[in-house]
């Protein structure tokens, strides 16, 4: 970060207050605003804010200078004067000239939705690669507001509709140390990018395809993952404990083996530079052979979660969204209560790519396993294959990956197989044991 940026740029501490602003939507789901505010105060207290006071406030027409209306904010003003609060955190997109009206009207720091996310992310981030992820896009974040953070130049220019004045100079050569930043931080994430398209080839020709878990923050995606993988990564009830993606092998009720991969969590409004940012991450998503979508079934705003969990994998290219839907898994059943939990199950018992579950006492957990292993088998393929007395190590790779339908012994100790197999392992297959011979599909294993 270039020098000479004044303390407000850095992160909240402190007592805080919460405010949503509840305007007028357009979207076909309108969240509640209970569920709002408690998101908000989450966000906040994942950074270890003390949160003295969260309310929402509804905003009939948003107002350029302060979004808020004139009554609301001096409504709010004896609330937070005084060193009451030391941070004002606004559940919404903040310009920066509402930001310093509403600092000068509080007095006190103010920060909006997208700058607490980054502080978030800011904290989570525990590799490299995810630390570089956060700087992208808090830089992007900042370089819009330079004009705010040098508020000690704005005297000396006069206004913002001077150029040339002498806080000039020092603005363009901040903004080009930013710019020159983001270069090398694109670069690095290229090379990362880059890495990771290696490492996708490489498990394409490993027989085993990727299931990526998806879903909005909390939802308990880490717990399932650790329920199914025995792992023991981060999985805490805070907001966007899982920053890195996680993968590991497990083996459904087939035999199939599989990789699951554990990803980062998705919220409402998620800031368009962050998206950007982790699409070297997310693009591990768009990768998967299937996406499995963890829902809280017990928030009261499970549907709109749902819609903005959609939404954020449409704007990534998932095309699975909509031509093949996901597989849902509706997790914490174990909070609804009895006849809440019946309906729930009931539903998921009517639709195969459903499944209720508790990744937190392993309720449903087989049913979920059934659900992948029958989604990954539905494209399924009859292959026959010709292989030799040497080839005993591609004969267990196709008992372990396909479902043998027929065996047929040949004079020279080897063996011709007929077998059940998704076309990407046909193709896996293909790639590792290039010397077996592929029969014609009308050609008979005969002796």
């Amino acid at each position: 970060m270039p020098p000479g940026f004044d303390e407000s740029c850095g992160p909240p501490m402190g007592r805080a207050a919460v405010l949503v602003p509840i305007l007028r939507s357009r979207n076909r789901i309108t969240r509640d605003p209970d569920a709002r505010v408690v998101e908000a105060r989450g966000l906040a207290e994942a950074i270890e804010l003390d949160v003295v006071l969260a309310k929402a406030s509804r905003v009939l027409r948003p107002r350029a200078a302060t979004l808020f209306g004139a009554g609301a904010v001096e409504l709010f003003t004896p609330e937070f004067k005084n060193g009451k609060v030391d941070v004002v955190v606004i559940d919404g997109n903040l310009t920066p000239i509402q930001q310093r009206n509403l600092e000068r009207a509080w007095k006190c720091k103010v920060i909006d939705r997208t700058s607490l996310i980054l502080e978030i992310f800011g904290a989570r981030a525990r590799t490299r690669e995810g630390s570089l992820q956060v700087e992208l896009a808090a830089l992007t974040y900042q370089r819009s507001r330079l004009v705010r953070s040098w508020t000690h130049l704005e005297r000396q220019r006069g206004g913002f509709g001077f150029l040339g004045g002498p806080g000039e100079t020092q603005i363009e050569a901040d903004r080009r140390q930013i710019d020159t930043r983001i270069a090398r931080i694109k670069a690095d994430l290229e090379n990362v990018r880059r890495t990771r398209g290696l490492h996708r080839a490489a498990r394409a020709r490993v027989p085993f395809p990727v299931v990526a878990l998806v879903g909005y923050t909390n939802a308990g995606k880490s717990t399932l993952f650790n329920r199914l993988t025995r792992a023991k990564v981060i999985a805490e009830d805070v907001l966007f404990a899982t920053l890195d993606p996680t993968m590991r092998g497990i083996e459904l009720p087939s035999g199939r083996k599989i990789i699951l991969s554990d990803t980062v969590g998705f919220v409402s409004d998620l800031p368009t530079d962050l998206i950007a940012a982790f699409r070297a991450t997310l693009e591990e998503v768009l990768a998967a052979d299937l996406v499995v979508h963890v829902r809280d079934i017990a928030h009261a705003d499970s549907e709109s979660q749902k819609t903005d969990v959609e939404e954020v994998l449409r704007d990534l290219g998932l095309e699975t969204v909509d031509q093949n839907p996901l597989i849902e898994s509706f997790n914490k059943i174990d909070l609804l209560d009895p006849a809440e939990r019946k309906a729930v199950s009931a539903r998921a018992a009517r639709n195969p790519d459903f499944a209720a579950v508790s990744a937190l006492s392993g309720a449903g957990i087989d049913t979920l396993l059934e659900a992948i292993d029958c989604r990954l088998g539905a494209n399924r393929k009859v292959y026959r294959y010709r292989l030799g007395p040497a080839d005993g190590a591609a004969i267990a790779w196709l008992y372990d990956h396909g479902e043998v339908c027929e065996r047929t012994e040949v004079d020279d100790g080897g063996v011709r197989l007929t077998v059940g197999l998704d076309p990407a392992d046909a193709d896996r297959f293909g790639h590792q044991y290039d010397g077996v011979t592929e029969l014609a599909s009308g050609q008979r294993a005969a002796q």
